[in-house]
């Protein structure tokens, strides 16, 4: 999802497991109304990764903190462990699962806050500006992990050619209304699409080759 700012892509965001509920029109998820008394089973369903890891990171340890979701849903302490260890794992940060958060560094930090929704094993994976503030390093590993991850995944940014390389597809929002969705190679193309809607490539990038009908569950 692609827009200038202010264009209601990070309050969408927070539509889609009920953190804010719609003043007007509906919000469902797998059928389910955000609205509605099964907010537990849609934020099951829809994981948010906030833009700032250390909103979501706040107990003694990074496993604490991956375990917080699963306890909330009442699993039985051996499941728990079960999913922090495969989140952790999944994440690559097995070995500092002891460490206080802080002390990470903020590519890590990222990767906790990914492995601390993972947990909860959800159908969709939505991030908020994934690539802001990691150096070539942490954005690359951030990449691999996410190419990794088998199910749907909404990566929100301003970042178009971070999203040229991980995503198939792309939807532009502005002031609240989708106004281009399609081949992200088609839609990042789009001079004029991008002019109108204050996008822009940087000077001399050169969008990666894809298949114009390829379409797939990222966006």
């Amino acid at each position: 999802m692609l827009g200038p700012n202010g264009a209601g892509k990070s309050t969408l965001c927070l539509h889609l497991n009920g953190i804010l509920q719609p003043q007007q029109g509906t919000v469902r998820v797998g059928g389910i109304d955000v609205a509605g008394r099964d907010l537990t089973e849609v934020r099951r369903r829809v994981g948010l990764v906030f833009q700032d890891p250390d909103d979501m990171l706040f107990l003694p340890t990074v496993a604490e903190d991956v375990a917080f979701g699963p306890v909330n849903l009442g699993l039985a302490p051996h499941e728990v462990a079960r999913r922090v260890d495969e989140a952790l794992a999944t994440v690559g940060l097995e070995a500092v699962r002891d460490r206080p958060p802080h002390h990470l560094s903020y590519g890590q930090r990222r990767r906790a806050a990914i492995a601390a929704v993972l947990s909860m094993r959800p159908e969709v994976l939505v991030l908020d500006e994934p690539s802001a503030n990691l150096d070539p390093r942490g954005r690359r590993e951030l990449g691999e992990l996410l190419d990794r991850l088998d199910l749907t995944l909404l990566l929100v940014t301003h970042d178009l050619p971070y999203a040229a390389e991980r995503c198939d597809r792309a939807v532009v929002l502005d002031a609240g209304v989708v106004v281009a969705d399609g081949v992200i190679g088609d839609v990042l193309g789009d001079d004029a699409l991008l002019a109108a809607h204050d996008l822009e490539l940087p000077n001399g990038y050169t969008l990666p080759l894809r298949m114009s009908s390829r379409r797939a569950s990222r966006a």
